[in-house]
């Protein structure tokens, strides 16, 4: 009990040294904390990019490449896949939803998907959480309306009801735009801090009608060449046949909805599209890149991987979303543990900052250490002293990185989820995190041995004697 009023008055009379120290050690501690906060947070946050989706199925490559352009929207696919197919397994006992995916165009770098309206109602984040609307609708029957990501609206300040140029292909700067079919902003989406706030939202009709004239790769010119309001015109007929013959067999739809195409359509457009005798000919994708499969029952995920893996109608490959998910992570393990070592090296800056401070202080502190001895101090005394100084310096600067951390927590709590997705809750230090502190005051004590060591060794008359 005398040490521990020796060294608290010790440290208060170098009250300006000692604060300076324990500053750097709580900044150290809470960016160590921090980093392991947001690492695990992140680990997670990753895992739960996509939530609720038991496969995704996509042309044969590779688990982590499907999952990075399916998913995350970076690189492309090896192939396409057959409309028929998707409908096989849309249509599939064990399957309850499917949402289908296809990509190849962008807008000033952001990524346009064509995906159906189920792509809203199903697709799941972030622990089962759904996609929500901030403004506006989803897209209808109208083949050019778009619904954008967050980030996209916000970095390029769109608004409702604004008419943006799409692009072929998915470079930055693309040469190949189609200004002739633009599209209207319909939606704003809500921030997910997933991919989804980097990518805009059209139907598949829409990806049709971007392409419905194009010849062998480019677009066409002239008398050839069908304008969007022609495209929209004939959904528009094609919607109310379909509407009108609901509950009809499909001999009945198929005069209805040509019946429909003859009364609304152009003479350009009927010639570009005779071979259409319904509407879903015209609009409706050859070809997709990708879909998601929502299942009955998790039992019959690994039999249904299965039977799309050997399926006989073409190559595709199924996977789980979050066996991918890990196994993409774990490429990222080298860069996960250098951050974590980078701090680790920051809080041991942060010592070597105390053992420095009470190293240079010892030599003005020998006639101290020299008066305590001749009052009956023992030398073990003196290095407990010192060992105790260096521990109180340490809990203090652990105690200030945490209150720091949970500072930060909550004040950045919503900044960070709402514009990264990581939500950081504040909870208790983990088991791990324990484990941490514990080691920083054990390296603390370890490092309060070195002076108390070197005081040890001071003998009484060199504290007493007078140096000229």
């Amino acid at each position: 009990m005398h040490l521990i009023r020796i060294a608290l008055a010790s440290l208060a009379n170098r009250r300006f040294t000692a604060l300076l120290t324990v500053f750097a050690i709580a900044l150290s501690v809470c960016l160590l904390l921090a980093v392991e906060r947001v690492r695990t947070e992140a680990r997670a946050s990753f895992a739960n990019t996509i939530s609720g989706t038991d496969l995704i199925v996509g042309a044969r490559s590779g688990s982590v490449n499907l999952l990075l352009y399916s998913v995350f929207r970076i690189g492309n696919a090896t192939n396409n896949i057959r409309w028929d197919s998707f409908e096989h397994f849309a249509n599939h006992r064990q399957v309850k939803w499917a949402i289908p995916i296809s990509l190849g165009d962008s807008h000033r770098g952001y990524r346009v998907m064509g995906t159906s309206t189920a792509y809203f109602e199903h697709y799941r984040y972030a622990r089962s959480q759904a996609l929500k609307l901030a403004q506006g609708r989803e897209f209808a029957d109208d083949p050019f309306e778009v619904v954008l990501g967050a980030e996209v609206a916000q970095a390029l300040g769109y608004g409702l009801g604004e008419n943006i140029v799409l692009a072929h292909g998915v470079a930055t700067i693309s040469l190949v735009k189609h200004d002739d079919k633009p599209f209207t902003v319909v939606g704003i989406l809500e921030r997910t801090g997933t991919p989804v706030d980097r990518t805009l939202h059209i139907s598949l009709a829409g990806m049709e009608a971007l392409h419905i004239d194009w010849q062998n790769g480019m677009p066409a010119r002239g008398a050839a060449q069908i304008s969007a309001d022609q495209v929209r015109e004939w959904a528009s007929a094609c919607s109310q046949a379909s509407r009108a013959q609901t509950g009809q067999g499909e001999s009945g739809r198929g005069s209805a909805v040509e019946s429909s195409l003859n009364e609304h359509s152009e003479p350009a457009f009927n010639a570009a599209a005779s071979s259409a005798v319904a509407c879903g000919q015209a609009l409706q994708p050859k070809q997709i890149t990708a879909f998601m499969l929502g299942l009955n029952s998790k039992i019959a995920t690994f039999s249904l991987q299965r039977e799309i893996n050997e399926f006989r109608g073409e190559p595709l490959l199924a996977i789980l979303p979050g066996v991918a998910l890990q196994e993409l992570w774990s490429l990222m393990g080298t860069a996960e543990k250098a951050l974590f070592v980078v701090s680790l090296f920051v809080v041991l800056t942060g010592l070597i900052g105390m053992l420095t401070a009470i190293l240079t202080s010892l030599n003005e502190r020998r006639r101290e250490m020299a008066i305590l001895r001749s009052v009956g101090a023992r030398p073990w005394h003196i290095a407990s002293l010192l060992v105790l100084e260096a521990f109180t310096l340490a809990l203090a600067g652990v105690a200030f990185g945490v209150a720091l951390l949970y500072l930060g927590i909550a004040g950045s709590q919503g900044f960070v989820q709402a514009n990264y997705g990581l939500y950081l809750a504040l909870n208790a230090p983990s088991s791990y995190e324990w484990k941490l502190l514990g080691c920083i005051l054990a390296a603390a004590v370890a490092m309060g041995s070195v002076p108390a060591w070197r005081a040890y060794r001071q003998s009484l008359a060199d504290g007493l004697s007078i140096r000229l």
